[in-house]
Formats: C-alpha cells, sequence, structure tokens
C-alpha cells in the first residue's frame, strides 16, 4: 500500500494521502475523547501521543501534532497505523456503524419535530434535542414546561413512548442537564 505525506505550510500539520483514499463520505475532524469514538484510526493516532486534532476527508487524512512533538518519531507510527486499519477494513465498519447512528438521531429529530414539537407547544412550551449516546435520547423542556410539575410525565409517558414505539434503539428519554 502506497502512502504520500505532504508537510503543510504550518509545520506542525501533515497529510497522509493513500491511492484508495479514506472510506469516509465526508470531513470528519476528531479533536477530543467524545469524537475519537467514531473513528478507530483516529483513536490509534491519538494513542500515538503528541496529537492535537485529525481530519479525515474522503481524499486526505490531515495530523495536527503538539509542537514540542517532532514528525521524525511521529510520521512513521502513523503510516503504520494507517496501514493497518486500511488493510483490516475496521474503518468502513466504523464509518457504517456512524452512518447508521446518523440515520436514528435524523429520525429522532424528525419525529419530534413532527409530532411531539407540535403537541408542547401547544401548552406553551418547546422541546430540544440534544443528543443520542447509548439508546438514551437527552432533551430539553423549554418555555412554560421548565418548572412545570407534569414535565417530568411529559419526558416519560409521552416523548419516551412515542419514540420507542417507532425508533428501536431508543431505551429511554432523559432530561438534558447543561
Amino acid at each position: 500500500m502506497k502512502i504520500e505525506t505532504q508537510l503543510s505550510a504550518n509545520s506542525d500539520i501533515m497529510h497522509f494521502f493513500t491511492e484508495s483514499g479514506f472510506p469516509v463520505a465526508n470531513s470528519m475532524e476528531f479533536t477530543n475523547q467524545k469524537s475519537l469514538r467514531r473513528s478507530p484510526l483516529a483513536e490509534n493516532i491519538f494513542d500515538l501521543g503528541g496529537i492535537k486534532s485529525i481530519v479525515i476527508t474522503p481524499d486526505c487524512l490531515s495530523v495536527t501534532k503538539e509542537p514540542q512533538t517532532t514528525w521524525e518519531d511521529l510520521k512513521p507510527q502513523i503510516l503504520a497505523e494507517i496501514m493497518d486499519i486500511l488493510s483490516s477494513g475496521e474503518i468502513a465498519a466504523s464509518i457504517e456503524k456512524q452512518k447508521n447512528l446518523d440515520d436514528i438521531i435524523a429520525n429522532i429529530s424528525g419525529l419530534i419535530d413532527a409530532r411531539i414539537r407540535p403537541a408542547i407547544r401547544n401548552d406553551g412550551g418547546d422541546i430540544i434535542f440534544h443528543s443520542f449516546v447509548d439508546g438514551i435520547v437527552y432533551v430539553e423542556l423549554q418555555g412554560k414546561c421548565v418548572g412545570c410539575p407534569y414535565s417530568q410525565q411529559t419526558l416519560k409517558e409521552g416523548v419516551e413512548r412515542l419514540l420507542k414505539t417507532y425508533i428501536k434503539e431508543v431505551v429511554s428519554v432523559e432530561k438534558y442537564e447543561k
């Protein structure tokens, strides 16, 4: 497998190019532990140490290193990680998992917008979708729903029941805590 590298004008950024590219539909950026869960390749590269961020596009993988780290140390290790992941097919499985998650989130948002939000707005409130993590939908109730003694009942008997009925991946609905 041939991998070409190119140092950016910013000497802390290096681009990695493969003949076949990277199996991602859009640009994906990784800067923290939460974002790393979406990519085994990004996680393995971050585990090398001295990495600030990673961007993966269909054409290129760009790594931004910490200023004190040298490319002489990092580059061979990053090349090995790219070869290992691309030859194993693991990144394709990760991308498919993320695509499925994106579809679930789109379905949750669509159902909230179409069926739940209008009912809550009729009572002077609103509902904001925040996230979907491990089967749990996190939402925030706003307007007259804030402080309402029935807000927990609305979440569990209304929102949760409807989402679980239509989206099998939903396990529960919880109040988003800032």
